[in-house]
């Protein structure tokens, strides 16, 4: 099984975590966004939407988008669940999952960025003005989300990980890189410790990839 994703970036970062919490052995091979090596022919050819990540299972299928990935692995390797057994329950963690992927982490993802910096010549502060308004409005829904349980979890959604912190961690992660301001977020910071407590997720960081610059890599 191959992953294609790049260290930093946050939908490949979800896949990491999947695999890691599922024991799911495979190889990862880096594609450098910051380089376009996604819109080279060879990467073009095996991924028409230029993004990352991608996986290929050993049966040669070529999966994209990072949460139809999780749920394949899901359907495919059900030890450690990533989504409640109960259909009510599922239906609340894709849409927190679904709100990050969906409506927070689109509106700062590179490819957009780029735009908004290159064609429309949007300045340095008013870009970051951008990113952080969006992260804090998404941020601020999932808090509000979770504020509603009257007994809090470890987790999102219960007492074990799921698809929920597949994509919280990753995004957490990213606000911090645009110096986005956490305190409004006490619930969602308590659930990351608890995530990052775990190999899985620690194994799973930007830092501890191979691709990740000699500046800023962790060694186990």
């Amino acid at each position: 099984m191959k992953l294609f994703g790049y260290w930093r970036s946050s939908a490949a970062y979800r896949v990491r975590i999947a695999l890691a919490l599922k024991g799911i052995a495979y190889q990862a091979v880096p594609v450098s966004l910051p380089a376009h090596e996604q819109a080279s022919p060879g990467y073009a050819a095996l991924n028409p939407e230029q993004l990352v990540p991608l996986l290929v299972d050993d049966a040669g299928n070529r999966i994209s988008q990072s949460l139809a990935i999780i749920e394949y692995l899901d359907e495919t390797h059900p030890a450690v669940p990533l989504l409640p057994a109960d259909a009510a329950g599922r239906a609340r963690v894709r849409a927190f999952a679904l709100a990050i992927a969906c409506d927070t982490h689109p509106l700062n993802n590179l490819r957009v960025l780029e735009y908004l910096q290159g064609k429309l010549t949007v300045s340095d502060e008013a870009r970051l003005a951008w990113i952080r308004h969006w992260l804090g409005k998404g941020l601020a829904a999932l808090e509000a989300t979770l504020a509603e349980a009257p007994h809090p979890h470890a987790f999102a959604f219960g007492d074990a990980p799921t698809l929920a912190e597949c994509c919280l961690i990753p995004q957490l992660y990213n606000a911090r890189r645009f110096g986005a301001d956490l305190a409004p977020y006490p619930r969602l910071l308590a659930i990351e410790a608890a995530a990052l407590a775990l190999p899985a997720f620690d194994a799973a960081r930007p830092e501890r990839q191979l691709d990740a610059p000699p500046d800023v890599r962790m060694t186990p």
